[in-house]
């Protein structure tokens, strides 16, 4: 059974406004690890009050909400997408896309970490896509 967004919304205690539900949408269909300008661009038209504050937001409520995650790729615009699988991700150093891959797990002793307690490993890799050889 396909979730909606209300569901999503509703299991998650969030008021599905008109503009949380088209950014939303948006990071569900584009797939394209959208910046805060992407979206605002993309939803400018339809939502004419829309911000970037607003789109800012709305953002930093879906990732205390566990629905969105940034995705760090160590360049100096935040990318977003939605909570699904775990993946690791492949940026593009020729034509700059962000691909999502099987994730990738490291090898590692925990002796060596101490007390550090692991909550999150993220792997991303950058290259030279198919496209661009």
């Amino acid at each position: 059974m396909i979730k909606t967004f209300q569901n999503i919304f509703k299991e998650k205690g969030i008021s599905p406004s008109y503009t949380r539900t088209r950014i939303y949408h948006y990071l569900e269909v584009s797939k394209n690890h959208p910046t805060v300008d992407e979206i605002y661009t993309a939803l400018k038209d339809e939502l004419p009050t829309l911000s970037k504050t607003t789109v800012y937001n709305v953002l930093n409520l879906f990732i205390e909400k566990e629905l969105v995650k940034l995705v760090n790729m160590n360049s100096s615009e935040a990318r977003y997408e939605l909570y699904e699988q775990e993946h690791s991700h492949f940026k593009c150093d020729i034509c700059g896309v962000i691909y999502d891959i099987p994730k990738i797990k490291t090898n590692y002793d925990k002796n060596q970490l101490g007390m550090f307690k692991v909550k999150n490993e993220e792997v991303n890799l950058s290259g030279i896509c198919p496209k661009c050889i």
